[in-house]
């Protein structure tokens, strides 16, 4: 049954995660005859030009970012006009943004679907006619993440009528229940792409792709680095990446005196060739959902290590069978997981090659199928 299909998030023209996600889930689903819209709320401010040949509707709300949201803390701030009056004009420009949505919902008559895949988005189609269509939100971040954050507040609040809330995974699936939602499932991501070919392994190289920023904690990875290749020297360490903190962590590097081991590659447009090139990739990050990265290391056929950050991550890595995991923050634990791989060629590629297979859990078939057979649900 081919459906209207309405993807609606914060950018579409983001460079980030769950921008690729909604690229590429609405790809899927119009490759099976759904007509899909993707929809963003506002432009990013670090932006990539879109395909002209998208074979779905993209459309972006507001021509430039609303003013942030604000209220009166104290009573003394009830004083401040100009606040008071941009935040009335904000509400008003919210209202006539979420009316272009209904106006595009209305179009669909019923037995449409509305994705929502960030509650921040969700603001705005809770403002909008929904009727006649199921509406699902989703949370694309551990539910830890999500309670240490002003999101958790939101979520609770914009998610709790939904028809459908989706986390990433069962673990998080539960936490959220056990909140009081009574509306939830979850929906793993899919795999990203396949690659022709699985990395040989052959090279002694460790690599990580990642944003140079604090929660990705490659400052935690260069520590744990400097323990591991002074134990298994001949080895070099390959940061994929680029952000805020590059000048920090490379002065880090210097002092760790690694710089010989370290190579700073800088942001890549050719992942697949980035992983191809290595043995090991590592996954140091603080906080994650369900990291992209280490679906597209596991298919390339590399044996991963990673912090036990959230369930994302330990449903993705099979402790032991296709990768290592460390205990949360605790260099020593990571470095130790790093050494193992990195002096035992045969369990490299033992894991190597079980990652490769057991990761096509997470096909494009086999998630669309799921999302399929949510979709069927949901009309019953």
């Amino acid at each position: 049954m081919n459906r209207d299909i309405f993807i609606v998030c914060n950018s579409v023209d983001e460079l980030g995660g769950i921008t690729t996600w909604s690229h590429q889930i609405a790809g899927l689903f119009a490759a099976r005859g759904h007509k899909v819209h993707l929809v963003g709320i506002t432009p990013s401010t670090v932006s990539h030009e879109l395909d002209d040949d998208l074979p779905y509707d993209t459309t972006t709300l507001y021509d430039e970012h609303p003013v942030p949201g604000w209220s009166p803390r104290k009573f003394t701030d009830r004083a401040n006009i100009k606040a008071r009056r941009q935040q009335a004009q904000r509400r008003q420009g919210m209202q006539d943004q979420a009316d272009k949505l209904s106006a595009m919902f209305r179009a669909t008559g019923s037995g449409g679907i509305i994705i929502v895949t960030q509650v921040w988005a969700m603001e705005w189609v809770n403002l909008a006619d929904t009727a006649g269509l199921k509406v699902i939100g989703m949370s694309h971040e551990s539910f830890e993440a999500c309670k240490q954050s002003s999101r958790f507040g939101r979520v609770q609040r914009h998610y709790r009528n939904v028809d459908r809330m989706l986390p990433l995974t069962a673990e998080d699936a539960d936490l959220w229940i056990r909140q009081g939602m009574n509306n939830v499932g979850f929906m793993p991501n899919p795999l990203p792409w396949v690659p022709e070919r699985t990395s040989p392994r052959t090279e002694k190289v460790v690599t990580t792709v990642a944003r140079l920023a604090q929660e990705k904690g490659i400052d935690m990875l260069l520590d744990a680095w400097a323990v591991a290749v002074a134990a298994h020297p001949g080895w070099t360490l390959r940061i994929y990446g680029a952000g805020e903190d590059e000048q920090i962590l490379k002065q880090q590097s210097a002092r760790l005196g690694i710089d010989g081991s370290v190579e700073w590659m800088g942001r890549t447009g050719d992942v697949p060739g980035a992983l191809y090139g290595a043995s090991i990739f590592t996954q140091p990050s603080r906080a994650e959902g369900f990291p992209l990265t280490l679906l597209e290391a596991m298919v390339t056929g590399l044996p991963c290590v990673a912090f036990d950050v959230a369930p994302g991550v330990r449903e993705i890595i099979q402790d032991g069978v296709d990768g290592l995991l460390a205990q949360p923050g605790n260099i020593q634990s990571f470095a130790q997981q790093l050494g193992r791989l990195m002096g035992d060629m045969q369990l490299r590629d033992r894991m190597g090659e079980r990652a490769a297979e057991n990761i096509q859990r997470y096909s494009t078939d086999e998630i669309v199928r799921r999302w399929e057979d949510l979709f069927a649900f949901l009309e019953l």
